[in-house]
């Protein structure tokens, strides 16, 4: 199973929208999760479970993981010259502690955002930065993924530190698809959130809000 996550560029292409140097890709509304695709990856037991809520701060996406993997994408062309960093907002409630994330065996995420650039004729070309909630690394550290080097896995958060805790990050994809992948990337062709436990069969949850673009 490739956990690059090729489904991204399934999915229906779906507006963002911008104002001053900001770009925001998902909205959490209902409308919007209707038209988004669930996409079970293969191989995985069940689909991990997407649900909606809202707080002081807006709209969040709730996601329950048990034993299954599922993802959900939007095909997007951010500038990254103009808005290079992502900025994330999320929360783990239930973490995955013990498996060794680096492994085929223990590679899953609570919580984690794929930043997509195309760069060949199929989904299993594409060059993938996974930036992710970790429940047993540092932030800071980071690795091929197990299951192809096409992706790389970014700690921007552990829960370590912040277990059922909001966390807001924030990370310079233009310079990390060139620290990582060599790649020099003026256009940033997708973006998808994944939660997945179908390796270590176990459970997790975890919460996605306020994801978009910046310019600083």
């Amino acid at each position: 199973m490739i956990k690059i996550i090729h489904l991204v560029f399934s999915y229906l292409v779906l507006s963002t929208y911008s104002f001053a140097d900001i770009i925001k890709v998902f909205d959490f509304t209902e409308s919007e999760l209707s038209e988004l695709k669930v996409r079970k990856v293969r191989g995985a037991d069940n689909k991990t479970s997407y649900s909606l809520g809202t707080n002081e701060n807006g709209n969040f996406l709730k996601s329950i993981a048990d034993n299954g993997a599922s993802g959900l994408g939007k095909e997007v062309k951010i500038d990254l010259n103009k808005t290079p960093f992502i900025n994330i907002t999320w929360k783990i409630e239930m973490d995955l502690p013990g498996i060794k994330e680096d492994t085929k065996k223990g590679h899953d995420f609570a919580a984690r955002v794929f930043a997509i650039k195309k760069t060949g004729a199929t989904p299993l070309s594409n060059r993938a930065v996974n930036y992710v909630f970790s429940s047993n690394n540092k932030v800071g550290l980071n690795w091929p993924s197990p299951y192809t080097k096409k992706s790389i896995d970014n700690v921007l958060s552990t829960t370590k530190e912040n277990l059922d805790k909001w966390v807001t990050v924030k990370a310079n994809v233009k310079e990390d698809f060139k620290t990582f992948h060599d790649l020099d990337v003026n256009e940033l062709d997708g973006l998808a959130i994944m939660s997945d436990t179908d390796n270590s069969k176990m459970k997790a949850i975890a919460y996605f809000q306020n994801i978009y673009f910046s310019s600083e």
